[in-house]
């Protein structure tokens, strides 16, 4: 039994579980970011003869694991509670980044690839709905923001790694590096993290719920209001029910285009520049750029979101993605170019995260976490095709710009798609003025009355 009371001893700020789940995002994102790291290196590798169209392939199988993990963690943390899902999914994904440095061939890298994929999606619902619910309710876009920049600092550390061992220690070192969860998280989440009140609500575990409460001062009658005023079906088969199967089908396409961009230009940002007659060194740059971008838009973007509502501001960094990505297929001076894709890692990994944080203050809490699941689940399929398509075009020989003329289609689509998301009526959860908004301004936009 995996102990989850933390029911003695001074009171904590919800700052500390964002800390922890900020700190699992970001291996989160460094084992998934340094893979696109590493690709220029890989298609060198002695006696592999790995071309674009393989290693994109193998990009894609960690997020078919991905979307079997996020789609199964969404109904199971439910189940089991978001501690143990998070203490597991860092366990399995630690261990496999072990394995893909001592992959032999292509083949076992893309098994163990997979395999790490199922924990790296694991983690991320339970993350976002823990985030959520011990945020203070005015904060909860910025406090989702600030734990999934964990992401696009993992794909900092990841370039930056890059830059200084790639080139003498080859990619090896850049994947077992991905193990230290296992030291350096795995002990501090298994002490210090707590589980989900609601989810000890849930199961009748009111005493422990009582405790953390207190100690990370939520307000447990407003918990336990919401979750009478929510009763109702639960789980997968909640998320269709009239008045919300048309915003759940449409989170799930916006994830779609999101996480499309977000994995294949952190696969292929790097050989695309290289193709467009950049060296190693500068190549890596602009990964590091785009991460640099997605961390300073992302939280600037989710400030926008806690006043003006996550809807309007999911939109425009659609947009500016659109139009960056069609700036970065021309031939501009390389100043433009760099701000041009910071602005892209605020339109994709940015607009991930305000996706993300739009679902979790739009679903009731009991279903929260499956719809995270659901999101994210569909948004994977979007992810596996963004790798593939990058080495389907670089294998072509068609031109690097097509890589960002194919990149900007979505991103028009997921402006179109989060603008065709209903109001959230108030049935979804009376209370949610009390507990589940990110702020009145940032609710209104997106509540009718009933």
């Amino acid at each position: 039994m995996v102990p989850v009371s933390l029911s003695t001893g001074p009171a904590r700020s919800g700052l500390s579980v964002v800390a922890l789940c900020f700190l699992t995002i970001v291996f989160d994102g460094y084992d998934l970011i340094v893979y696109g790291s590493a690709v220029p290196s890989l298609l060198t590798e002695p006696g592999w003869d790995m071309g674009p169209a393989q290693a994109g392939a193998i990009g894609s199988y960690a997020l078919m694991g991905m979307l079997i993990g996020a789609l199964a963690a969404g109904a199971i943390t439910d189940v089991i509670g978001r501690r143990r899902t998070m203490l597991i999914g860092i366990t399995v994904f630690s261990v496999l980044m072990i394995a893909c440095a001592l992959a032999p061939d292509p083949t076992t890298l893309g098994i163990a690839r997979f395999l790490a994929g199922l924990g790296l999606g694991g983690v991320i619902p339970s993350a976002v709905a823990l985030t959520v619910e011990y945020a203070p309710p005015r904060r909860r876009q910025l406090y989702n923001a600030l734990m999934f920049a964990g992401y696009s600092v993992g794909g900092v550390l990841a370039a930056v790694l890059a830059l200084a061992f790639l080139a003498e220690h080859g990619w090896r070192l850049l994947f077992a590096i991905g193990a230290a969860p296992l030291l350096i998280i795995l002990p501090l989440a298994w002490k210090f993290l707590p589980e989900s009140v609601g989810f000890l609500l849930a199961k009748g575990r009111d005493d422990e719920a009582a405790a953390l409460a207190e100690r990370y001062g939520l307000d447990l009658d407003a918990l336990r209001l919401e979750r009478a005023s929510a009763a109702g079906p639960s789980g997968p088969r909640a998320l269709f029910r009239p008045g919300s199967a048309s915003a759940t089908l449409l989170f799930g396409t916006t994830s779609f285009c999101g996480l499309l961009l977000v994995y294949g230009l952190n696969t292929w940002l790097p050989q695309i520049m290289r193709q467009a007659g950049y060296p190693l060194g500068s190549a890596l740059t602009f990964l590091l750029v785009l991460n640099l971008g997605a961390i300073v838009g992302g939280i600037a973007a989710s400030l926008l979101a806690d006043r003006f509502g996550p809807k309007p501001v999911t939109i425009a960094a659609f947009l500016l993605a659109t139009t960056c990505l069609l700036v970065l297929s021309q031939q501009v001076g390389t100043g433009l170019l760099m701000v041009a894709v910071a602005v892209a890692g605020l339109g994709s990994v940015g607009t991930q995260i305000l996706i993300n944080g739009f679902v979790a203050v739009y679903y009731p809490a009991r279903i929260r976490a499956t719809a995270l699941g659901w999101s994210l689940g569909v948004g994977r399929i979007g992810a596996i095709i963004g790798p593939l398509f990058g080495g389907w075009v670089l294998a072509a020989g068609i031109g690097f710009e097509w890589n960002f003329y194919g990149f900007a289609i979505p991103a028009l689509l997921g402006a179109v798609f989060i603008a065709l998301i209903p109001r959230r009526r108030t049935s979804h959860s009376p209370t949610s003025s009390a507990t589940d908004s990110s702020s009145a301004t940032s609710a209104n936009s997106e509540e009718a009355p009933a």
